[in-house]
């Protein structure tokens, strides 16, 4: 070490959310790693040193700094982790607002060829310049609300040219956003109305056609199945995630969203890396889930915008020891919202999660729910420099005072990719 890239000096309060190995559960979700009058040290993109702005002075003694932050007293996080959305679509469903407001409900303006296939026919239609251009603009307000690697399925193409088209999107959003970018295949997402008559058939599309070609040009790192009422059965469920998992895909899955139909007992016999939904999972499934190790991904924004009474039971999942995780559900539907500032507050008020725990689930719990543990999620030596800047000095302050954009600054690899609350990244 023959130099610091970048020193960020006086923090306030530092969360870093160290020593996670593993997902972290009951109340290992309440440590989040606090450190006062605080400093990170970085070269080449990952951190050198981090802890008491005096300790890290202390390891870089006589080290050249070529750039230095006042962090001004502020609140730092690591960069926060969105492990659930659906980013590149087609179209927009607020006409579906009205219906909502008369009490219809998911499933019923499903059935009626809106929600999900509504967004599949404007999908179908957008050029993927058009697609790309949609998504950009939802990544740039991603990362101005703090999110720095977010997960993105495809599932609203439904053909192999069209699924093919949205992946497509989301590698070239990888390539060159700063936000990083981790593809899940979802061609599972809704029998097409092509196949409405024979969805038999189309689980046998998925499997033997679309999972082989998204394996054979590395459009995606894992496989996700909507199980549920109307949607995939159990055992559809269980023979696209066996067939995703002998070609060497990470599993996932939408289980029990809307009705208890053992989606979460699924996740825990395949050993899915996450569940997500959950709303109607039972407390068998929920059981599975721990005994296998799988991270809850619940999803409270969703809630939110169906006007469910109910919500997942993140509550009892972290009493139960299953590692929970929060994430926007960001798509054209049922959760059309960008913020995961907002998914801090629902996560508080609605799930009963303390800030701690709401921090917890959005940075390392989600970087497990992804894979990606071992670069991102707590701000650790060796690990990359994704680091968040707050207008706040604690941590509850961000759910509390919600409705608004907190967000100062977002270091990206450590480089200063928002500042000042505006996009600051060399590509604009």
């Amino acid at each position: 070490m023959n130099r610091i890239d970048l020193l960020l000096y006086n923090i306030g309060v530092l969360i870093t959310m160290q020593g996670s190995a593993l997902p972290r559960t009951k109340e290992d979700m309440s440590q989040v790693g606090e450190i006062h009058n605080a400093a990170i040290a970085v070269l080449d993109g990952k951190i050198v040193a981090v802890g008491t702005e005096e300790e890290v002075r202390a390891v870089i003694t006589g080290l050249p700094i070529l750039k230095q932050i006042d962090a001004e007293g502020k609140l730092v996080t690591p960069g926060l982790v969105d492990p659930h959305t659906h980013l590149v679509h087609g179209g927009s469903r607020e006409h579906e607002l009205p219906l909502k407001l008369k009490g219809a409900t998911y499933l019923e303006i499903l059935a009626q060829g809106g929600g999900i296939l509504s967004t599949v026919r404007a999908t179908r239609l957008a050029t993927e310049e058009k697609l790309y251009a949609k998504a950009l603009t939802s990544l740039n307000t991603m990362l101005l609300q703090g999110a720095t690697t977010v997960e993105a399925k495809s599932g609203y193409g439904l053909t192999m040219k069209d699924e093919l088209k949205q992946l497509r999107v989301t590698q070239r959003l990888n390539q060159s956003h700063p936000v990083d970018l981790v593809s899940t295949f979802m061609g599972a997402h809704m029998i097409p109305e092509e196949y409405k008559q024979d969805p038999s058939a189309y689980v046998e599309l998925v499997i033997h056609e679309m999972l082989p070609e998204v394996k054979r040009l590395g459009l995606a790192e894992f496989c996700d199945v909507f199980c549920e009422h109307g949607v995939f059965s159990v055992e559809q469920s269980r023979q696209i995630l066996h067939a995703a998992r002998e070609l060497g895909f990470g599993l996932k899955i939408h289980a029990d969203e809307i009705v208890p139909m053992g989606g979460a007992e699924l996740a825990g016999e395949l050993g899915c890396i996450s569940a997500e939904h959950l709303i109607a999972a039972s407390d068998e499934g929920i059981a599975a889930m721990q005994q296998a190790g799988v991270i809850a991904v619940c999803l409270p924004a969703t809630s939110f915008n169906l006007r469910l009474k109910e919500h997942a039971r993140a509550r009892s999942m972290i009493d139960m020891g299953v590692p929970v995780a929060l994430s926007t559900d960001y798509n054209p539907g049922s959760s059309p919202t960008e913020s995961i500032q907002l998914v801090m507050t629902l996560g508080c008020l609605n799930l009963l999660l303390s800030p701690e725990e709401v921090i917890t689930a959005i940075t390392i719990n989600a970087a497990h729910a992804i894979g990606r543990a071992d670069t991102i999620g707590s701000l650790e030596v060796g690990k990359y420099a994704d680091i968040v800047l707050y207008n706040a000095t604690n941590l509850a302050y961000l759910p509390y005072h919600f409705g608004i954009n907190h967000v100062h600054t977002v270091i990206k690899q450590g480089q200063v990719v928002v500042s000042n609350g505006q996009l600051a990244y060399p590509t604009l």
